[in-house]
């Protein structure tokens, strides 16, 4: 089969367009025809390299996987060979205490396709059958491959770790990001004002078309003012924090008291401090966040199919062209997914 690999890592040149073995499958498995396979920063990270983690080499990435089921385990039931399906991107092993109680992504096996797998960047890939869920019938491959990680990681930010209620406000940043355009839906349909930041005009104006209230670009200095100023100076109930050290201080000023910062990323360092006296004295609350179970997925697949979400999609390039997405990416030229189109 053709797939992206890489065999060492580097930049956007380090990627090949290439013939590898089709993936075997266990018994447990299903084997699925990729259609489509969406970008996300972690793509970016594992190709480049992270400190202290090994990538299987040669290595296909890809976390977020649209296609066909082209054949099944043994043991495999529910799952029949042509369905549409997408994959839920976290793998886990099924059987330990965080697995049973439905926290699969605090496994400790936990990992991700493109990850410590082989991903979708490839015309063929390996899964669990437990990760495979049908598509809803209103999606093309390109807009199902644009929803599991993204829409999967904003949905366990606000609801499930932040808890948000209908009447705070939400302040979103970076809503060009594929977890920022989602984050600002989600918040919506939550029933929150949602304030997000961008780094164009242009991308402010894409961010109000999928419901923000307000919008400002990031690139002013000290922003937190201006959250403060669109809040009669009470600040915001939560923060979605994905930028890390860059924005890690004015997220923090921009908080209300009791407020909650939720962060699953730290895309310009990972060095953020706070003064101990100001998070205790405002109550202020900071929660991790990483990913979400497989059965976060559901509601946020109700919402697509109820058109109260929907995917938010860049670009489509042909899988042959996965370099010159990665530049895009890195460029941060996008507004929503990059989607790679797999023939």
């Amino acid at each position: 089969m053709k797939a992206i690999i890489f065999s060492e890592h580097g930049g956007p040149e380090v990627l090949r367009y290439a013939e590898v073995r089709e993936p075997e499958i266990r018994a447990s498995e299903v084997l699925v025809r990729v259609r489509a396979c969406a970008l996300n920063h972690l793509d970016l990270w594992v190709r480049r390299g992270m400190p202290g983690i090994r990538i299987p080499m040669p290595h296909i990435p890809g976390s977020d996987i649209a296609g066909e089921v082209a054949r099944v385990g043994e043991k495999v039931s529910g799952v029949q060979p042509g369905e549409r399906v997408l994959l839920s991107p976290g793998i886990s092993c099924g059987h330990c205490v965080y697995c049973l109680r439905g926290d699969d992504n605090l496994c400790r096996q936990y990992t991700l396709f493109g990850f410590g797998v082989d991903g979708g960047y490839a015309e063929y890939v390996a899964s669990p059958a437990v990760n495979v869920i049908p598509m809803p019938p209103n999606l093309g491959f390109e807009e199902a491959a644009a929803i599991p990680l993204v829409f999967l990681t904003a949905w366990h930010m606000l609801i499930t770790r932040a808890q948000l209620k209908p009447d705070e406000t939400v302040l979103v940043l970076g809503a060009g990001s594929g977890v920022g355009s989602a984050a600002i839906q989600i918040a919506k349909t939550a029933g929150a004002r949602v304030i997000a930041t961008a780094g164009s005009e242009l991308k402010l104006q894409k961010a109000r078309e999928l419901g923000a209230d307000e919008t400002f670009l990031h690139s002013i200095e000290h922003w937190s003012r201006e959250v403060k100023r669109l809040t009669d100076r009470r600040g915001v109930d939560v923060v979605v924090e994905h930028v890390g050290e860059a924005t890690w201080q004015e997220s923090l000023t921009s908080l209300a008291p009791g407020g909650r910062l939720v962060t699953c990323g730290a895309t310009t360092g990972y060095d953020g401090k706070i003064d101990l006296r100001y998070l205790f004295t405002r109550h202020i609350s900071i929660l991790g966040s990483y990913m979400g179970s497989k059965a976060e997925l559901y509601p946020v697949l109700d919402l697509v199919k109820r058109g109260l979400v929907k995917p938010v999609i860049d670009t489509v390039m042909p899988l042959t062209k996965a370099r010159e997405a990665h530049e895009r990416l890195e460029k941060r030229e996008q507004f929503g997914k990059i989607v790679l189109r797999v023939e």
